[in-house]
Formats: C-alpha cells, sequence, structure tokens
C-alpha cells in the first residue's frame, strides 16, 4: 500500500506537567465516544513543569463540543500525518504491526504543502 500524506487538525491544551493530567484532559471527550487515531503528551524540554497534550481526530458534535469543556482547542500548527506500511528505510516514525504513522508539524501551511510530495516521492524510492 501506497504511503498517504494528509493535512489534519490536531486539538491541543498546554498544561502542568503533573500526575493524573492526561486522564484529566481526555475523560471528556472519551465519555463523548472520541475514537483516537493519535494521542501525543509529551513535556516541554528544559521545562519540567510544562507538559503538552495533542488528540486526533476531533469529530462528531458531541466530541467537539467535548473538547473545549477539556481545555483542548485546534491548534493552527500546520500539521500532516504519514502512513503507510512499514519497512525498513523510511525513517522514525510508530509502527503497529505492519502499518506505520507519523506527525510532522511545520512552520508554515506552504512548508507543509511543499513537503507532501516530498515525503511521498521519498517514500516511494524507498519501495523499490
Amino acid at each position: 500500500m501506497p504511503v498517504t500524506v494528509k493535512n489534519i487538525s490536531l486539538w491541543r491544551k498546554e498544561v502542568e506537567n503533573q500526575m493524573g493530567t492526561l486522564a484529566h484532559t481526555l475523560e471528556p471527550v472519551a465519555k463523548a465516544g472520541a475514537n483516537l487515531h493519535v494521542l501525543m503528551g509529551y513535556r516541554y524540554p528544559g521545562e519540567e513543569t510544562k507538559a503538552a497534550i495533542e488528540l486526533y481526530p476531533i469529530a462528531g458534535k458531541k466530541v467537539t463540543a467535548a473538547a473545549p469543556e477539556a481545555g483542548l482547542l485546534a491548534s493552527s500548527i500546520p500539521t500532516l500525518l504519514v502512513e503507510g506500511d512499514d519497512r525498513p528505510g523510511l525513517g522514525l516514525a510508530q509502527a503497529v504491526g505492519r502499518r506505520f504513522s507519523a506527525v510532522l508539524g511545520f512552520e508554515s501551511e506552504a512548508d507543509a504543502k511543499t513537503a507532501t510530495p516530498l515525503i511521498k516521492k521519498a517514500a516511494a524510492s524507498k519501495r523499490k
């Protein structure tokens, strides 16, 4: 299967890096029936007390209403979701079984648009 590259909108919340914060943030969207494909929680480098939570997708009326209640807002960071069959040489990505996915953030929409065909071309050359 070829590599797919899709523009996505991450929903994001900056938080204090404390135990239970991720669960507390996820509870309203989980109760609303979210089916998440991407969930990232990470501490900012060099700042032990600050962290971020990012989710995708936030879709449907109930989930979209629950996200802001949890403090999540649509991110303005241009983001691509890259997925395909996992194989050596594609780079660092998350693999589950025989499939990989990677979430890439960019400085601008133009940068993301420029990257899309380059990612597809690089992935196609690795298949040969």
